[in-house]
C-alpha cells in the first residue's frame, strides 16, 4: 500500500505539498489544504462565505462552501489536469474556513465580509472565495478595489445583475449596477459571459449572450475577454448558473440554453494572460444538486483559479 496520511487539513505541517488522504475519507478542507487562521506566507487563501439571504428564487447557496469542499476531495494527488503539475509543490495555499455572519441581522453582512476580506488581502495572498449567493461578490469587489483600484470585472453568469439598486438592498441581482455606479469596477473594461436574460441596463459592460458563445470556440471567447480587459487588474466572478442546468442543476436561478462545464473551464484555462487579482465561485445550491454535479463543477472552477495562480508564480 502506498504511503498515505489522513486528515491532512489538520495534520499538515506546512502550506505546500500534496495530501495523501483517501478520496473517500479525511477532513474536507478545499483540496485538503491546511485549515488555519494564520495566513502568513500563504500565496493563496480559500475562504467560504455561507450566505444566501439575497436570493430572488431558490435558497440553499449557504451550503455551497461545504459542498464545494466535499467535491474537492475528488482531486487526487497526481498532477492536476489541465495544468500538468502538482499545484502545491511550490504554491502555499491555506483554507481559512468560513466567514462568521449574523444570520439575524443581514444589514451587517456586507461590512462583515468586506472587513474580513480586507484583512486577508493585506497578507498579499490571492483570495479565492466560495459562495454563497452572488451578493457576496459586492463586498469582495469593494475590498479588492480598495487595494488595486477600479477593476475589470469578468463575470460568468446567466444574469446581468444590473437591476435597480438604491445602495442599501441585499440583492444578488443588482450588485453589478452598484459596483459601476460607485466606481468599484470599470464598465469599459468589464465583460459578462453566458448571459441568457435581459435587464433594463447594461451599464456599459460588454455582454456575450448565451447563443453568441454557443457559436464560438473557447479560445475565441478567451480572446474577447483579454481584449476587453486590456491589461486592467481583473476580478473573476463565476456564477455557476452560467452553465446550462444539465451541467449545474444545483443552483437557485437556473436558465436553460447555457454552455457546458467543459467549454467554460476551457475558457478559464486560457485566461493566464489576464492580471487577475481575485476570484470567486458562487450560487452552488446543494439542495437542488444531483450526485454532486454542480458542486464538482464549482470545485473545478476554484481549482482552475489556483492552477492559474500556480502557473503565474512559476513564470515569476
Amino acid at each position: 500500500m502506498p504511503s498515505k496520511s489522513i486528515d491532512h487539513a489538520f495534520t499538515a505541517r506546512t502550506n505546500v505539498g500534496a495530501a495523501g488522504d483517501p478520496t473517500y475519507a479525511g477532513a474536507l478542507s478545499f483540496m485538503r489544504r491546511r485549515y488555519t487562521k494564520n495566513v502568513k506566507g500563504a500565496d493563496a487563501i480559500v475562504w467560504g462565505i455561507p450566505f444566501d439571504a439575497a436570493v430572488t428564487n431558490r435558497p440553499g447557496a449557504r451550503f455551497g462552501p461545504q459542498a464545494i469542499r466535499r467535491a474537492a476531495a475528488i482531486f487526487d494527488n497526481d498532477p492536476q489536469y489541465p495544468f500538468d503539475r502538482d499545484l502545491f509543490a511550490d504554491l502555499a495555499v491555506v483554507d481559512y474556513g468560513d466567514c462568521l455572519l449574523d444570520n439575524g441581522n443581514h444589514q451587517k453582512t456586507p461590512a462583515t465580509i468586506e472587513r474580513e476580506a480586507k484583512k486577508l488581502l493585506k497578507s498579499g495572498a490571492f483570495l479565492v472565495s466560495l459562495g454563497g449567493d452572488h451578493f457576496v461578490t459586492w463586498p469582495l469587489l469593494k475590498a479588492h478595489a480598495e487595494r488595486h483600484g477600479p477593476l475589470a470585472l469578468v463575470q460568468f453568469d446567466a444574469h446581468q445583475d444590473t437591476w435597480f439598486d438604491d445602495g442599501k438592498r441585499i440583492d444578488h441581482g443588482s450588485f453589478v449596477a452598484r459596483a459601476v455606479r460607485d466606481g468599484v469596477i470599470d464598465p469599459g473594461r468589464s465583460i459578462q459571459i453566458g448571459i441568457r436574460s435581459h435587464a433594463p441596463e447594461d451599464c456599459g459592460i460588454r455582454i456575450m449572450y448565451g447563443y453568441e458563445i454557443d457559436e464560438m470556440r473557447a479560445a475565441d471567447i478567451a480572446y474577447q475577454i483579454a481584449e476587453r480587459t486590456a491589461g486592467r487588474k481583473a476580478y473573476i466572478t463565476f456564477d455557476i448558473d452560467c452553465l446550462d442546468p444539465a451541467f449545474a442543476p444545483g443552483t437557485g436561478t437556473p436558465v436553460a440554453g447555457g454552455p457546458s462545464s467543459a467549454k467554460m473551464l476551457s475558457v478559464l484555462r486560457q485566461l493566464g494572460q489576464l492580471d487577475v487579482v481575485g476570484a470567486d465561485i458562487v450560487e452552488v445550491s446543494p439542495p437542488y444538486d444531483h450526485a454532486d454535479i454542480t458542486a464538482i463543477a464549482g470545485a473545478t472552477v476554484a481549482q482552475h483559479y489556483l492552477g492559474l495562480v500556480a502557473e503565474r508564480r512559476a513564470r515569476g
